[in-house]
């Protein structure tokens, strides 16, 4: 069996720990239970939660001694110290061999240690500047759902925390056994990132393109170009370039990539449409070009994914 320990901190985030505890610490019928689960605190006790409860947590940092994956799911508020020993018995987990994940603001206090210097990661776009200025020797890469390096993990916000969290099942166990356990959720199919999949965008990017993503969201069947986006914007491709690295951290024919990806990957979930239909309405002229992208994106071919996670 695989443990798993997320170490809490107050005030501790509910949403993110619920990531956690669904995706490794939830016993579901009829589906192999490959994971322990266990939680604990710097001071065993109650620990105080953003939802006004407490959680009761009985066990201290020496949990963390024995965990094959040590989950930070949040960590609030966000500026908030991470104590020496807590910053100790990291480093010692992650020397023995324990991969360590960060979901959220737990970037902030992973940073701490020293792990992810020199390394790219991710985090909630509200946390990308404090990433930046607070630790400017980590990359950061908020337009990221997750970054994996093996031993070391981040994640965006939100939703993020499951795709990580499924992702890192998909890699102890298979696509197959993460597939069915997002489905046992009733999620869709687990979203990989390959450096380009982008949560959706901050308000502030959407004002400074103007619209312009949305504009182009209904547009993808449409033969859309970066010298269109740019046209649309009367801004040369130069700075449009400019304005998505600043806000997206992605190019703009990266983004229209992903984006018509993304919208046959629904197309091939919840209709019937050919692979020839759907390769026209996102704008991927053919289905051969769909496929190349496809399976250069995803590991698979439209046919096989759709076989796999075809809604009912």
């Amino acid at each position: 069996m695989h443990h798993v320990a997320a170490l809490l901190n107050p005030v501790q985030s509910t949403f993110e720990l619920g990531c956690a505890v669904e995706v490794f610490g939830t016993r579901r019928p009829g589906i192999p239970q490959h994971y322990t689960f266990t939680t604990c605190t710097h001071t065993p006790g109650p620990v105080p939660t953003t939802a006004g409860y407490a959680i009761s947590v009985p066990h201290g940092l020496a949990a963390l001694d024995t965990a094959d994956t040590v989950i930070l799911p949040g960590w609030l508020p966000p500026g908030e110290p991470l104590p020496d020993p807590v910053r100790h018995a990291l480093l010692r987990a992650h020397a023995r061999g324990a991969r360590l994940a960060a979901l959220c603001s737990g970037v902030l206090a992973l940073a701490r240690t020293g792990l992810l210097d020199g390394r790219t990661a991710t985090t909630h776009w509200a946390h990308a500047d404090r990433l930046r200025r607070d630790f400017p020797r980590v990359r950061a890469e908020p337009h990221r759902l997750y970054v994996d390096h093996g031993d070391v993990a981040t994640s965006a916000g939100a939703g993020a925390a499951l795709d990580l969290c499924l992702h890192l099942v998909r890699r102890d166990h298979g696509a197959a056994h993460a597939a069915l356990l997002a489905r046992h959720m009733v999620l869709p199919p687990p979203r990989e990132d390959d450096g380009h999949a982008a949560p959706a965008p901050p308000p502030q990017a959407c004002e400074a393109l103007d619209g312009l993503l949305a504009w182009a969201d209904e547009r993808l069947g449409a033969p859309l170009s970066v010298d269109t986006l740019a046209a649309r914007l009367a801004v040369s491709p130069r700075t449009l370039a400019r304005r998505f690295a600043d806000r997206l951290g992605t190019s703009p024919g990266a983004w229209l990539l992903s984006r018509r990806l993304a919208a046959a990957r629904t197309l091939l979930e919840e209709t019937d449409l050919p692979v020839e239909a759907i390769a026209a309405r996102v704008g991927l002229a053919s289905a051969v070009n769909l496929r190349r992208r496809f399976r250069a994106r995803t590991g698979t071919t439209p046919g096989a994914y759709r076989q796999a996670f075809r809604a009912p």
